[in-house]
């Protein structure tokens, strides 16, 4: 394990560097598009990819294997390290530093549940699959078949040993959505909290925060997605996994 987190935190030597940071200069003349929309586009900080263009702090194997998906070729050419498949197997220090053989039970296919926004009495469900990506070295999670599609999100998945929680991260623009949930039960659902921003009239958006659940879609016969409201035949079983965030402690609500 230790040799494998060493590999994948790998800085490319000056020279190399050099030529990574030339090609995607290249690229992005011939593309037309900025460097924030590259930044976007590899989940990196703009701060990050500005310093090793510029110079200042040399590529790590992970920046660019993030970069070359966004981009969509090869950076590490004219003698660059290719990588051994092993590499692709931890997900970086940000994320955990797991290995993909540690988690492959987090690897599935899940009805999310959270109450709906919009609707005090109604339950709002969708689909979310969690998959690793060789690409990015790591768990990541897609969003789908929500009725607002506008919304629908891809992140990374983050599983740091030290608190035994489980983080569903999307970055973008700057700003942050975080899902915080319990390690899977038997049943493999996973109960937390969403802190996120809810949308109001207009431009207006209040931050928010809500219980949520993840319930592998096995274990629902015949899944309801959109916003699910009462009289729908899984209204109660959804409201029921909903409750056992709280009254199960998988997380607390405190009143003001």
């Amino acid at each position: 394990m230790q040799a494998q987190d060493k590999f994948t935190d790998k800085q490319f030597s000056d020279e190399q560097s050099r030529e990574i940071a030339e090609t995607i200069r290249e690229e992005l003349a011939r593309r037309r598009i900025s460097r924030q929309a590259l930044a976007e586009q590899a989940k990196l900080s703009l701060s990050t990819l500005e310093k090793v263009l510029g110079g200042r702090r040399p590529f790590t194997l992970a920046t660019t294997v993030r970069l070359e998906q966004a981009l969509g070729v090869s950076l590490r050419k004219g003698g660059a390290v290719v990588t051994p498949a092993a590499a692709s197997d931890v997900a970086p220090d940000s994320l955990g530093s797991y290995a993909h053989r540690a988690v492959t039970w987090l690897e599935d296919v899940y009805v999310t549940l959270r109450p709906s926004f919009g609707d005090k009495d109604a339950i709002f469900a969708y689909r979310t699959e969690i998959v690793w990506d060789p690409t990015v070295s790591s768990l990541v999670f897609r969003e789908g078949e929500r009725t607002d599609t506008a919304y629908e999100h891809t992140g990374e998945v983050a599983v740091p040993h030290q608190s035994g929680f489980i983080y569903l991260v999307i970055i973008k623009h700057g700003q942050h959505r975080v899902i915080t949930v319990s390690r899977p039960t038997v049943a493999g659902e996973m109960y937390g909290i969403i802190s996120t921003l809810r949308a109001g009239p207009g431009s207006q958006l209040t931050p928010i925060a809500a219980p949520i659940a993840y319930v592998p879609i096995r274990n629902i016969p015949q899944p309801s997605l959109g916003r699910v409201a009462p009289g729908n035949p899984n209204h109660e079983l959804y409201r029921k996994h909903l409750r056992r965030t709280v009254d199960e402690s998988f997380a607390l609500f405190l009143p003001a």
